[in-house]
């Protein structure tokens, strides 16, 4: 039982207001003796606060897009006693709350956290930061930086669409040297996506469940860019259909991982830019506990 929690909300979200702050709270404060309030206002601060606070609570709930979850992971991850963390989404694409298959409708999903159930799950690592979804390098931090912010607080999840058609025409190659468990790999690519979450930009990938907790990444090297290769990374491809010899996919799982480029790189963590290459990457099993909705009924 929680008898204690932290909710941590990012106060400049625009997609969230103190109407929506207020329903959820009145919503998870009914199961929950003792709920304190932590608005942040810049970037970093929630990651601060984590890391010196999170330790004496029962549970964590976290209001925010993909960025403030990131933060507060970075805050979390090197705890020896975190919280369980609950997420709830308010941001643009909010791809890990997706993961963990939560409502995206925030009373929703503070109801299905009252449920508590919970899941042990994989946190991924890259240069001594962590991350929930995705380290990606090439057409996907090219992506990032090509978003127009007025685009992308009008259009929300459509201002990342049209950022990506724009960028896929123009991607160029970089040449990369990359080892793993299985060996060493090298070559032209427009991006290496290395995942542990199952979202790209609100839409899934082909990426087995197990994945979030068998202490492996899930690797893809993109070979040409292109529409015809954003058709294919979205759709529902099994893994073993991406193979170098009928596709510009390929597809690896490792536990580590060293990707080397001709000229430092900047990389996208989660959807911030602050690394670059090179890079060394890992996975800690099992690191975190998250409260998670119910999982949905796999249908052919």
């Amino acid at each position: 039982m929680y008898t204690k929690g932290l909710f941590i909300y990012n106060g400049n979200a625009g997609s969230v207001d103190s109407t929506q702050v207020g329903d959820v709270l009145g919503i998870l404060s009914a199961e929950l003796p003792e709920l304190n309030v932590r608005r942040t206002s810049e970037p970093g601060e929630a990651e601060r606060i984590c890391r010196e606070e999170a330790e004496q609570y029962d549970v964590l709930y976290i209001l925010g897009g993909d960025g403030t979850v990131h933060e507060c992971v970075n805050g979390l991850a090197a705890l020896e006693s975190p919280p369980v963390i609950g997420v709830l989404p308010g941001g643009t694409c909010n791809d890990f709350s997706r993961t963990l298959w939560m409502p995206q409708q925030l009373p929703r999903a503070a109801e299905v956290l009252n449920e508590r159930r919970t899941r042990t799950l994989d946190i991924g690592t890259a240069n001594g930061h962590y991350f929930t979804n995705f380290y990606g390098i090439g057409l996907i931090s090219e992506t990032s930086q090509n978003i127009n912010s007025d685009i992308k607080g009008t259009f929300g999840k459509l201002g990342y669409f049209l950022s990506t058609l724009q960028t896929v025409r123009t991607a160029e190659p970089f040449q990369f040297e990359m080892s793993h468990d299985g060996g060493e790999i090298s070559g032209e690519a427009v991006m290496i996506y290395a995942a542990n979450g199952r979202y790209l930009g609100t839409n899934p990938l082909p990426f087995h469940d197990e994945s979030l907790e068998d202490g492996l990444l899930d690797v893809l090297i993109i070979r040409e860019a292109g529409l015809p290769l954003l058709r294919e990374l979205l759709s529902r491809k099994t893994p073993g259909q991406w193979s170098p010899e009928s596709s510009t996919i390929e597809y690896i799982q490792t536990s580590r991982l060293t990707i080397r480029t001709e000229r430092p790189m900047p990389a996208d963590t989660d959807g911030e830019i602050y690394l670059e290459t090179p890079a060394e990457l890992g996975v800690l099993p099992g690191k975190l506990t998250f409260l998670v909705g119910e999982q949905p009924v796999a249908t052919l």
